[in-house]
């Protein structure tokens, strides 16, 4: 059997562990309990039918929250010429070429994210053993390798979350602050569920989300009842 700590277990008075919340509930039980000394990320979990182990069902990808994540991030972007300005302008933190690749195979790691243009990722590749168990390699599949920088650094920029499922065929990812204003959280909820709703792979059958559940960093974890899935 799992144990809480005393904070947990007080946390959970009062809440059915096993019943699933209507989601304007779980987000106000969730911010009543949220008592942090710093301002907990709400946490999305959801459990899909699909395989991994399959290329097309391993889902990934990025989602532009309505609202944002509530993170302030240090944006790093590999480019060269023209696009070194445009990238600045668009408000990334560290931008370079060749040189900073060689700076990052010196130790250098402070930033969150990475974006780089295609003709930079033929050097940027050499970064792959660094950066790819980090999860920082840039990938045209969440629109971190482009030629529209300005587009890419503005989307990362607090207000896109990445996604992928694991082993297990579930998807975490914070999806804001419990700072924020209830309804804000529940449209960054229903944006996120939306968007892997329409991420669903063509070969799985029947009930693509099989639960969904919401926690805060340090706090208790409540199921959801499903939500209203446009085109499922």
């Amino acid at each position: 059997m799992r144990h809480h700590g005393k904070r947990l277990e007080k946390d959970y008075q009062g809440i059915d562990r096993e019943a699933a919340y209507k989601l304007d509930e779980a987000i106000d039980l969730l911010k009543e309990r949220a008592n942090a000394k710093f301002d907990e990320t709400l946490e999305i979990a959801m459990n899909l039918s699909v395989d991994p182990r399959k290329a097309d069902q391993n889902l990934r990808g990025a989602v532009s929250l309505p609202h944002g994540t509530g993170k302030v991030l240090t944006v790093l972007v590999f480019a060269k010429d023209a696009k070194v300005a445009e990238a600045k302008k668009a408000g990334a933190d560290i931008v370079g070429g060749e040189e900073l690749i060689e700076k990052i195979q010196n130790g250098f790691m402070e930033f969150d994210k990475c974006i780089s243009t295609p003709d930079m990722m033929i050097h940027v590749g050499k970064l792959g053993k660094v950066l790819g168990p980090r999860g920082l390699m840039p990938n045209p599949k969440i629109g971190t390798v482009t030629n529209d920088v300005a587009k890419a650094v503005e989307a990362v920029k607090g207000v896109q979350v990445e996604y992928r499922t694991d082993k297990a065929g579930i998807i975490h990812a914070g999806i804001g602050k419990m700072s924020f204003a209830k309804p804000a959280l529940q449209e960054n909820i229903e944006a996120f569920v939306q968007a892997i709703v329409k991420a669903r792979p063509s070969g799985v059958k029947g009930t693509f989300i099989k639960r969904l559940s919401l926690s805060s960093t340090m706090g208790i974890g409540l199921k959801v009842e499903p939500l209203a899935q446009k085109g499922a």
